[in-house]
């Protein structure tokens, strides 16, 4: 999983139940640790069954999003960026010294041409459906290039597994049985919040479970999620889309896995004063 849960440990409240989208189960064993009870739900059983799995220690598979990443590795070395020269960048901490030997030993007219034909319209339909695609910003290769330099500027990659991970695929181990916190529930995250008691969550991350669904669903989810929504409850959302010019509070630069355009934070208002 290619998400940061520093993100969610800096903006959902600690402690309380708190739901999150299966995946892979990164995230739901990295919440364990912060929060009484974690709910990982996901609407495919194959896909459950897959987080049972990583709970329980097995070695990542490869998804869809990996086979176009590890497509992108492959043409790294025909692009100038050999093994030996990622890996000396990957070792740097100075976000300015990072820029530095990005743009001149790494950033080579080949690599930015691969990167622009491997995520164009063209590119990405071999891979995912059309209802995602219409998310995503025009020319995604050049925008994508730039959230991987907000990242270099910002965060040191000594200390980033994403940027490890996503150039050398070298993912960090799991370590440790599965957290007894986590419940996997195979359901539609809307249906199940509505199946809930009322403010009976203190936090949601909800991953990119909006990319490519109609309005009419996230309206639902937004009412699902208000009314299972503690009050001081937090939710973070994120997209491979550009953030709207309205939105209060994206913390996609805070996300050191670099891929996201938005990483919204909603607030369900505040805890009442009492007498």
């Amino acid at each position: 999983m290619y998400e940061d849960t520093s993100v969610e440990a800096s903006v959902l409240p600690k402690g309380g139940r708190v739901l999150c989208i299966a995946s892979a189960g990164d995230t739901a064993r990295a919440l364990a640790s912060r929060h009484d009870q974690v709910v990982a739900v996901d609407i495919n059983p194959v896909q459950l069954a897959y987080t049972r799995e990583r709970l329980d220690g097995n070695p990542a598979r490869r998804g869809t999003a990996e086979q176009v990443m590890g497509a992108l590795r492959q043409l790294l070395p025909v692009a100038g960026l050999t093994g030996s020269r990622l890996r000396e960048f990957l070792e740097l901490d100075d976000p300015r010294a990072q820029l530095e030997f990005w743009n001149h030993k790494l950033k080579t007219r080949r690599f930015v041409l691969g990167l622009n034909a491997l995520l164009s319209l063209t590119g990405l339909k071999a891979v995912y459906a059309s209802p995602f695609l219409t998310v995503l910003p025009p020319r995604f290769g050049e925008v994508m290039l730039g959230r991987l330099e907000r990242c270099f500027g910002l965060h040191p990659n000594r200390t980033n597994p994403f940027a490890r991970a996503l150039f050398l695929g070298e993912a960090a181990p799991t370590e440790g049985a599965a957290p007894s916190n986590i419940e996997l529930v195979c359901s539609d995250v809307a249906a199940y919040l509505e199946s809930q008691p009322a403010r009976s969550f203190s936090g949601f991350t909800l991953s990119n479970i909006l990319d490519g669904a109609p309005p009419e669903y996230r309206a639902r989810l937004m009412a699902a999620l208000t009314r299972a929504a503690m009050p001081g409850a937090a939710m973070v959302l994120r997209s491979f889309g550009e953030p709207a010019a309205d939105m209060k509070e994206n913390l996609a630069a805070q996300d050191r896995s670099m891929l996201w355009g938005v990483v919204e934070v909603h607030r369900f208002g505040v805890p009442q004063a009492t007498a």
